[in-house]
This record gives C-alpha cells, sequence and structure tokens, in this order.
C-alpha cells in the first residue's frame, strides 16, 4: 500500500519549485499597476502619493488611442483568419488519412520554434524584393503566420475528441459534407474554435518584434509603447496602459483555456 507520508515528501519540493517558479515570473510584472498610481514620473520607492491621472489622461491620449484601434484590427482580422486556417488543418490531420502527415503538421507548427525576429527579417526582405509597401496587412500577414499553428494545437484536440460516428450519422441521413461540418462538427468543437479566437487575439495583440518589421506609418499598440519609452515623462502612462493591457490579457488568456479545458471535459463524458 502506498504511503501517504511519502508520496507528500516527494511532492512538497514540487510545489515549492512551483512557487519559486511563479514568483520570479509575476512579482516583476506586478510592479507595473504598484507604479502606475503613482504620483509621480519617476518609478522609485516610496511613492509619492495615489492618483488616478494616468489612467485619465490615456483617455485623451489620441496617438495612443489610434494605436489601440491598429492592434483592435490587427487582432481580429488575425484572430478569425488564424483559426479559420486552424480549423482546417486540425481536421485534416484528425480526419483524413493523407500521406505525409506528421510532416505536414511539423511544417504547421514550425513558427512556434524559430524566433520571431527571423520571421521579421525575412518577411521584411520579402516585402521589399516584391515592392510590397509596409502597413496593417503586412502585420497581419506576419502575425497569421505566427497564430495558425497556436489555432491548430488548440483545436487539434477538440477533433480528435468526439464521437466520429455522429457525422457518419449525418452522412448516413442524406448531408453532404458542408451541412454535416457547419450543422454537426461546428457546435461540437466550437468552444475550442473560441479558445483558438481568444489565443490568437492575444498574441497578435502583444507581439511586438514581427510588427516592428512590418510596421509602416500606422504603428500599433506595441509600437507605441516602445516609442514612449524614451520620455521620462510618458512613463507613468506607459506603466497604466500596461496594467490595463496585463489584466485584459490575463482575462482573455483563462477564459480561452477554461473554455478549452471545458471542451475537453466535455469530449471525455461524452457530452457535446
Amino acid at each position: 500500500m502506498r504511503n501517504p507520508s511519502k508520496s507528500n515528501r516527494t511532492i512538497l519540493p514540487l510545489h515549492i519549485y512551483a512557487v519559486i517558479y511563479l514568483a520570479v515570473l509575476y512579482i516583476p510584472v506586478l510592479v507595473l499597476p504598484v507604479f502606475s498610481f503613482n504620483d509621480s514620473i519617476y518609478v522609485a520607492f516610496p511613492l509619492k502619493g495615489f492618483t488616478t491621472f494616468w489612467y485619465i489622461d490615456l483617455l485623451q491620449n489620441e496617438p495612443m488611442l489610434a494605436a489601440f484601434l491598429n492592434s483592435l484590427k490587427v487582432g481580429l482580422t488575425t484572430s478569425i483568419i488564424a483559426t479559420t486556417l486552424g480549423i482546417f488543418a486540425a481536421k485534416a490531420v484528425t480526419r483524413y488519412r493523407m500521406p505525409g502527415r506528421a510532416p505536414v503538421l511539423g511544417f504547421i507548427m514550425l513558427p512556434l520554434v524559430i524566433p520571431g525576429i527571423i520571421f521579421g527579417v525575412a518577411l521584411l526582405i520579402l516585402m521589399s524584393r516584391a515592392g510590397i509597401p509596409l502597413s496593417l496587412y503586412t502585420i497581419t500577414l506576419g502575425h497569421c503566420i505566427v497564430c495558425v499553428p497556436f489555432a491548430t494545437a488548440t483545436l487539434i484536440p477538440r477533433f480528435e475528441g468526439f464521437d466520429k460516428s455522429v457525422e457518419e450519422a449525418s452522412a448516413d441521413l442524406g448531408e453532404n459534407a458542408i451541412w454535416t461540418f457547419w450543422r454537426v462538427t461546428l457546435p461540437i468543437v466550437f468552444p475550442g474554435v473560441v479558445a483558438s479566437f481568444l489565443l490568437c487575439f492575444t498574441i497578435s495583440f502583444d507581439e511586438f518584434i514581427i510588427a516592428f518589421f512590418l510596421s509602416g506609418t500606422d504603428p500599433t499598440l506595441p509600437i507605441y509603447v516602445w516609442s514612449q519609452l524614451r520620455f521620462p515623462q510618458k512613463l507613468p502612462e506607459v506603466l497604466a496602459l500596461g496594467s490595463i493591457i496585463l489584466v485584459v490579457s490575463f482575462v482573455v488568456v483563462f477564459f480561452a483555456q477554461w473554455l478549452r479545458g471545458r471542451g475537453l471535459q466535455n469530449n471525455q463524458t461524452g457530452g457535446i
């Protein structure tokens, strides 16, 4: 019989490691909201006082609002395209026997392991040689390349999890492949689709390196934040903006992972 005390002693070092890891990872990030309420342009202790002026001032910052709208446009477009391509890719690798399945899947996932700066430089050279002007469209193209692997990886477990006989039953009842997918498959995998959309949006909204190489005269929000770091008087606004992005990104990613986990749980229990 297994000794519970011995098992607890084995797990304790893992708990300590997890706590240390999370502390090192998130304590520096938590400094952002602390100093975003500081009544001073200097990031230093002790705090001079409590103020919400920097958050109010953000609403009157037209360049920041324009950059935010640019990031919103790029993020939404990227999420729609990447999730759509991810649906096709996930369905192809899970539903059909095709030659070279493993190499094809590896090729789709390749952007996960190649540094973003490599993609940024390569796409910049490609756009320059093709005579394509840098704009929000080129940023969207670069973000789609990065986000498609995440969408595919999120959707593959969802496609693998549900009973394929449901699709076969639809086909037996006379439904064609397109309407079977629309009326049967898509509702089942929809939680994974939403999770993929939210995850891709978060990645695109926060991405800096590729946007840095492919942006034209219309910067995205991360590019705007980077440009403001050269001015000390702008730093409190950047901290306030970073705090907002941090909270929103955490909520979106948490909700996406919750949806993904709920979908996998439904698959395991046979629910839809």
